[in-house]
């Protein structure tokens, strides 16, 4: 039986983390571009004065500035994703991209690079699949408005949608709205552009800044909708399966707690509705949030097509203290080390099964076609002396997770619409800034502080994939 003939397999990246180009062709600054590189990034992302500094006067290496060029080397890639019959590649726009100052007349120069861009796409038989936004916006929406806080971003963000929704009418198919919306909750500032200065109002501030963006996810399937209606509009969520660490019936219920405050705002874009127990909770934790009549009705009416999700690791949960101080590093969710899975170079725990459960959960809660949109592994690959990379280790863990997902579908009746790894090109890691946390087919010559020719070349990776897809998934 395995997956369907017209099954999606491609590969992910983001603007921020590939394009570089951060200046070029009428583009402002965006969030992602006053971040600074290395390990200590996460913190910094979370330090509204680190982040305000750098805004006013910003020294050192911000990697997203460069990335690995693809805005001057996208026909170079596509042709290589093409070369492993990629069916479909999804990107992101960036809105710094088309409205610099996030309003105002969109910004030509910015639209027709993704005219060129998708063009070489169709020409070698792939389908664009587009986050409207992926963890980056103009810098002015911060400093203006401290991001997603304000309602003034709802119909900024409308008219963007809008913008490329009449632009690219013809071109893109499948869209999403906002990178995994929940990762907003623990990390506003990549999430949102918030600057939180008082980490007391953090949920607060978080949670708002959520309600806004689902505000403006449904206006954006609203549109699309009513201008693409053949496309298909989806929503994207950070998934990771959590298993209780022992049968206390504590731990289940911590597992269930952590799935829920995972999962609301996605309730709210493919259910159509905030769940109750999210109301009680704000209003327990003194959260204000103004959910009016005609924003109910406006979430009712206007749910996604499907739900496309990333998943990478899976962790445990206990309510023992003593067993809850065994944390897993590298996972924002929390959670602590699951002693029966091994963990990757940056401590995300690899557990291909955790992904069949990641999907049937999704299917069952949602009953909505599902869309994988990242995953996969970032490890450090080293040339050989030939130049050649034999990252085994990354098609193990490839192989295993679609063993899982084609599982998910054979077994389980799983509606799955497509698949696409991530960084299927070497590109800066979001969480860290690094080149060296590499998860792509194809090698870019940089490294962690800026240096190298970024010339490309296949891995060992790049011909096992191209045989997964001309078998549609059945040579692993």
């Amino acid at each position: 039986m395995g997956f369907p003939k017209n099954f999606l397999w491609g590969g992910a990246i983001a603007a921020h983390q590939a394009e570089g180009a951060y200046l070029e062709d009428g583009k402002s600054l965006s969030t992602c571009d006053v971040i600074h590189g290395g390990k200590g990034r996460i913190a910094e992302i979370l330090d509204a004065k680190a982040i305000r500094k750098n805004i006013d006067a910003g020294e050192g290496y911000f990697p997203e500035r460069v990335a690995v060029d693809f805005y001057h080397h996208y026909r170079e890639d596509i042709a290589l994703f093409a070369e492993m019959g990629f069916k479909v590649f999804r990107t992101s726009i960036s809105w710094a991209r088309i409205f610099p100052n996030g309003t105002g007349t969109p910004n030509e120069a910015g639209l027709a690079f993704y005219d060129r861009l998708f063009d070489e796409c169709k020409k070698h038989g792939i389908e664009p699949l587009v986050t409207i936004s992926h963890w980056e916006m103009p810098i002015a929406l911060t400093t203006q408005y401290n991001g997603w806080v304000s309602r003034e971003l709802i119909p900024l963000f409308e008219g963007y949608a809008k913008t490329l929704f009449a632009r690219y009418k013809d071109k893109v198919r499948y869209w999403l709205t906002f990178n995994e919306i929940n990762m907003t909750l623990h990390m506003p500032f990549m999430g949102a552009g918030v600057l939180v200065d008082d980490p007391a109002q953090k949920k607060q501030l978080a949670s708002l800044a959520a309600h806004h963006m689902l505000l403006a996810s449904a206006l954006a399937v609203k549109a699309c909708h009513a201008m693409l209606p053949k496309a298909k509009i989806g929503c994207m969520v950070a998934s990771m399966t959590a298993y209780p660490y022992s049968c206390k019936p504590e731990d289940t219920w911590e597992k269930m707690r952590l799935e829920r405050n995972n999962y609301y705002l996605t309730d709210v874009q493919a259910r159509g509705a905030y769940p109750p127990f999210i109301k009680k909770a704000f209003a327990r934790e003194h959260i204000n949030i103004d959910i009016n009549p005609e924003e109910e009705k406006l979430f009712a009416e206007n749910t996604v097509d499907f739900v496309s999700f990333s998943y990478y690791s899976s962790s445990a949960v206990s309510t023992d203290p003593a067993v809850a101080g065994d944390k897993g590093s590298g996972n924002i969710f929390g959670g602590i080390k699951n002693p029966h899975l091994k963990s990757s170079e940056w401590g995300w725990q690899i557990d291909p099964l955790g992904l069949r459960i990641a999907l049937n959960f999704l299917y069952d809660r949602y009953q909505k076609p599902l869309f994988i949109v990242e995953n996969g592994l970032g490890a450090k690959d080293v040339p050989a002396g030939d130049g050649s990379i034999h990252d085994d280790y990354r098609i193990e863990y490839l192989r295993e997770h679609i063993k899982a997902m084609k599982q998910a579908v054979e077994e389980d009746g799983v509606e799955l619409w497509g698949y696409t790894t991530w960084g299927c090109i070497d590109i800066i890691s979001a969480s860290t800034g690094e080149m060296s946390k590499r998860y792509g087919f194809i090698y870019v010559d940089k490294d962690d502080n800026g240096k190298g020719s970024l010339a490309r070349s296949r891995k060992k990776s790049f011909g096992w994939y191209k045989k997964v897809i001309e078998s549609n998934g059945e040579t692993l």
